[in-house]
């Protein structure tokens, strides 16, 4: 059963900014102009941030870079819509662009992955001793992604979106086109294929410090 703390995302380290609230305010404002200047100013300070999102969305680094470049040309061609949410302006952008970098990824999904989802996952009941439901939620944000990169793409995606960035079932199933049970189910199946992974990864440390 999800807990009230199953729907708060997790915040990404890289939150490490360049600009100030000034200097964003006058580069958001020259990119609604379509100062390409300001563009890569906005482009080079937000590109870690952004890329940490896209990351977790696909285990291969040509899709993530696909991904972060496509949202960054919705970021560009909305720019001039945007207003600060609240009174923290470099907070506010980046959760903008977090957002915009979330439903990007979702349609790169829906474009390259549904057809793909893995269902092999259904007939394989996964003893894990060693690793229970509770050490997922201990892991850092570094072994989560790690972890959650290696995931089938239908599971890492429910997974992402409910976990880490705080959709609810309703919005994941609108967002993707499957049914709340689909999408509570698949991230069940994330969740033991975690264990599954952190398991292997668990056995393989303890075979290198026996040798």
């Amino acid at each position: 059963m999800a807990t009230p703390d199953d729907h708060k995302p997790i915040n990404s380290p890289n939150t490490a900014h360049l600009l100030s609230a000034d200097e964003l305010t006058y580069h958001v404002g020259a990119c609604s102009l379509n100062n390409r200047e300001s563009q890569k100013v906005i482009y080079s300070s937000f590109y870690g941030y952004a890329m940490a999102i896209c990351d977790r969305y696909t285990s291969r680094q040509e899709d993530a870079v696909e991904i972060l470049n496509d949202g960054f040309l919705k970021v560009f061609r909305e720019i001039h819509h945007y207003q600060p949410a609240y009174s923290d302006v470099v907070s506010s952008f980046k959760g903008w662009v977090r957002k915009i970098m979330v439903y990007t990824a979702i349609d790169h999904f829906r474009k390259y992955q549904k057809h793909k989802m893995v269902t092999d996952m259904d007939s394989v009941v996964y003893q894990v001793a060693a690793v229970n439901e509770s050490a997922v939620d201990k892991l850092s944000y570094e072994e989560i992604i790690r972890s959650v990169q290696e995931l089938s793409p239908g599971y890492r995606t429910v997974f992402n979106l409910f976990v880490i960035d705080g959709l609810s079932h309703d919005e994941i199933s609108r967002q993707l086109g499957i049914s709340t049970g689909t999408s509570k189910s698949n991230l069940s199946k994330a969740r033991r294929q975690l264990q599954k992974i952190l398991f292997k990864q668990n056995q393989q440390e303890i075979a290198k410090n026996a040798v």
